[in-house]
């Protein structure tokens, strides 16, 4: 079984480490996707315990998979049905852990953690992501380059899963340095100061609004991001396209297309996409057409737009929700994510460009000899349950109502609220909550007070990726307190929802 093990990851990285982006992207477009998926599902039928017992559970007969519309008739697994019915091992390809030998964590709803064991050699197909950031968007292959991980370290997902991907590549041989100062603004100041000088470019990757408090706080420092050329990799949450021009603006960026990159990723599935200069020019016109992204995506707000390999991570759409599936440690097959969002191939989106009025990628204000690599895209809006992100945490409206079910403060509130990220005029975020009062009850600013801090400590105690992704001066809420039945947040005979999109 070692020597087994051995062989695996050393083909993986030798096919990694020796083998070009554009030679391993040309494989990839060049199989068969969907073939692919056929053959990680029988795999899984052998191999994966809980998935069998899944499928006999349901009187699925796996020998009659034998097709893609056979498969799209497969029921959709998600953390409540699975991942939390069946203990780790039987999750994991051969029904044990061996094999996989790093672990990420997702919080829960109810503060119970999800692991997400992987393995290098499937973090390997993941790191392609970032070398077409790196790549495509930096031309990190002809420049010396410092990339400095801005996102929380330890077992959290972002951090560590950046850092490593950033090691791959520098061992594949880019001219790439490392640095892991996580979301510690003092030490992420002290190593552009001693290390930026000596780079041709500096790439920040961290969460939108931790990257943005990086640039201002730095700034205030005295440190000149221009002056580092500066680069941005996010992950995490949408933003738009005024606020990308905004830190633009601050990091002296030039070509907007190619000075920044989002990734789509989850803890559960890795980066299933990365915005390329592409997808990013294509936001930047819609940003001016709201009438053509509503078209586009359904919607006139606009969403994260990124590029992604069905042969890497499938995509499939379920009410407007996303499926996905792909090989890990813990493979996921049909794992629905309970992201709002679709999904639209190459094709589809250069006739809908067509349509209007756009020919070439010149007119989307792109370099006339650029080539845009036909991979599909997917779109996503965020979560479709009431979950908000904010500093890259899900934060959970159950969260919240711990911290409103404190004796001295549910004896003058209802009990509902409204979560809500909000982005203030200097472009900051800001978790806010409004809170309902009880019938005839005044609000009073020692109560907002009194909230705003019991629900920071129920935060801090029940969410680990709050207590760990957000900076302590962004962690307290801001709560108001409306009267109740108010009908902006509680309007009578509407059913209630708890948490609010920006736009909403």
């Amino acid at each position: 079984m070692l020597k087994q093990n051995i062989s695996k990851s050393e083909e993986a990285f030798y096919r990694f480490i020796n083998t070009s982006l554009d030679q391993l992207l040309e494989e990839q477009l060049l199989a068969d996707p969907q073939g692919r998926l056929l053959g990680l599902f029988k795999r899984c039928a052998e191999q994966v315990p809980a998935y069998r017992h899944f499928l006999d559970s349901r009187r699925i007969i796996p020998a009659e998979i034998n097709d893609y519309p056979a498969f799209q008739r497969l029921p959709l697994i998600n953390k409540a049905d699975y991942m939390q019915v069946y203990p780790l091992p039987e999750r994991c390809l051969g029904g044990n852990l061996q094999g996989a030998d790093r672990v990420a964590v997702s919080s829960g709803s109810t503060g119970r953690p999800t692991f997400w064991p992987r393995s290098a050699a499937y973090e390997l197909d993941v790191a392609v992501r970032f070398e077409q950031v790196f790549v495509d968007s930096f031309a990190a292959d002809q420049r010396n380059t410092l990339a400095v991980v801005c996102f929380a370290l330890g077992n959290w997902v972002g951090g560590l899963f950046t850092t490593s991907c950033c090691w791959h590549l520098a061992r594949k041989g880019y001219p790439l340095m490392v640095a892991t100062p996580g979301n510690n603004k003092a030490e992420i100041f002290r190593v552009v100061r001693e290390l930026a000088p000596h780079f041709e470019q500096t790439v920040l990757l961290g969460y939108p609004p931790f990257i943005k408090d990086v640039l201002d706080a730095g700034a205030a420092e005295g440190i000149a991001w221009d002056a580092y050329q500066t680069k941005l990799v996010f992950a995490g949450e949408v933003f738009s396209e005024e606020w990308r021009s905004m830190l633009g603006r601050r990091t002296g960026s030039t070509r907007s297309c190619f000075d920044s990159a989002s990734l789509y990723g989850t803890a559960d599935g890795g980066v299933l996409g990365n915005e390329t200069p592409f997808s990013i020019a294509i936001r930047r016109w819609l940003a001016g057409l709201p009438a053509a992204a509503r078209n586009l995506f359904g919607e006139s707000r606009l969403p994260t737009l990124v590029q992604y390999d069905p042969c890497s991570r499938f995509f499939e759409v379920h009410d407007n929700t996303l499926v996905v599936s792909g090989e890990n440690s813990v493979p996921l097959l049909r794992y629905h994510i309970a992201d709002k969002g679709g999904v639209l191939s190459f094709d589809e989106m250069w006739e809908f460009l067509n349509h209007h009025g756009i020919h070439t990628v010149a007119d989307l204000g792109l370099p006339t000899d650029f080539q845009p690599r036909p991979l599909p895209f997917v779109f996503v809006f965020g979560r479709a349950d009431f979950t908000v992100s904010y500093y890259g945490a899900n934060i959970y409206p159950e969260n919240v109502t711990v911290g409103l079910e404190q004796p001295d403060i549910m004896r003058w509130v209802t009990g509902k609220f409204v979560l809500q990220v909000r982005e203030t005029a200097l472009g900051d975020k800001e978790l806010h909550v409004a809170v309902e009062l009880l019938p005839d009850v005044q609000p009073e600013l020692a109560l907002t007070e009194i909230i705003a801090i019991s629900i920071k400590a129920e935060l801090l105690r029940l969410n680990s990726e709050f207590a760990n992704y957000t900076p302590k001066e962004r962690q307290l809420p801001r709560v108001t307190l409306h009267h109740f039945a108010d009908p902006e947040y509680f309007p009578i005979g509407v059913k209630h929802r708890y948490s609010r999109k920006a736009a909403d």
